[in-house]
């Protein structure tokens, strides 16, 4: 890449980093992130509270208060994800095909910037902001669970980055979608995808409670098509480390998935996966009338 094209393309992710702070769905979610955040703190603080009173202190068998800062940190993991790929979707929404209908795309793709580099770069300043986002949202609930419980999951940082490259999938597969679809449809589409990636890991732990191995299967090949849910699941295990006997079992349960362990290899896939899926997308805009 030449200096003025990567010069064009700095400015172009600074512009979409700035764009995206300044949208009115980015102060949307920012109202809603500190009213999940009250509530949060509110419900952790009760659920702290009310297990000590039931006297499980003496049980071998559970440990209530990694019972407790397990699932209801699980719950907050879920949330980060959920409210990070809807910025991320709500960030990319019209990147190709909206702005280019209403005239803001044409100017930006002369040369020497070129399509791919103001698509990549597009990418890559929405990606900035979920991810600052997802990280600092993820390190209010942590600091909520220990104020309200004296609780800390196993893992602090990689729950975090897991949830990061996670919401990163959803927004390279959004701006995939938006070379092909108007905005509307294109959020539509987007959001559908995310929810099948959830009943995926929905169907996987219905299958691995049933030993029921279609139904394995047919997670297992959800997740590697989207594997933003293999990432949220990854997380999810780190955070039960410290657990042990029947009180991980029933944290690796998970609100919306089980846990799952992962190693180096799901990272390296993760990222050549969202590869993969910006260069279609680079591809396809290259081919695409404006």
């Amino acid at each position: 890449m030449s200096a003025t094209r990567l010069s064009a393309a700095r400015t172009i992710i600074g512009y979409a980093f700035a764009e995206s702070l300044r949208k009115r769905v980015f102060a949307v979610v920012i109202a809603l992130t500190a009213a999940f955040l009250v509530l949060y703190s509110l419900g952790a603080h009760f659920a702290f509270n009310e297990v000590e009173d039931l006297g499980l202190a003496g049980d071998a068998l559970l440990d209530e208060r990694e019972l407790t800062g397990g699932t209801i940190f699980g719950l907050a993991m879920f949330a980060v994800l959920f409210l990070g790929s809807v910025l991320a979707i709500f960030l990319t929404n019209g990147v190709v095909r909206g702005d280019a209908e209403s005239g803001l795309l044409q100017p930006m793709v002369v040369r020497p910037l070129g399509r791919g580099t103001m698509l990549v770069a597009r990418y890559l300043g929405a990606v900035t902001a979920t991810t600052a986002y997802v990280l600092a949202v993820y390190g209010a609930t942590i600091v909520a669970t220990q104020i309200t419980g004296d609780w800390t999951p196993g893992h602090v940082v990689l729950p975090g980055l897991a949830l990061a490259a996670g919401v990163a999938i959803v927004a390279a597969l959004s701006v995939l979608v938006s070379v092909f679809l108007a905005a509307t449809a294109q959020g539509i589409a987007v959001f559908m995808l995310f929810g099948a990636g959830l009943v995926a890991g929905l169907l996987g732990q219905i299958g691995d409670a049933l030993s029921s191995r279609s139904l394995m299967r047919i997670s297992d090949i959800a997740e590697v098509m989207l594997p933003f849910e293999a990432l949220y699941q990854a997380g999810l295990y780190l955070i039960t480390t410290d657990a042990s006997g029947f009180t991980r079992t029933i944290i690796e349960l998970g609100p919306f998935g089980g846990a799952d362990s992962a190693g180096p290899g799901l990272v390296l896939f993760a990222a050549a996966y969202t590869g993969v899926v910006i260069a279609l997308a680079v591809a396809a805009f290259a081919r695409r009338d404006l």
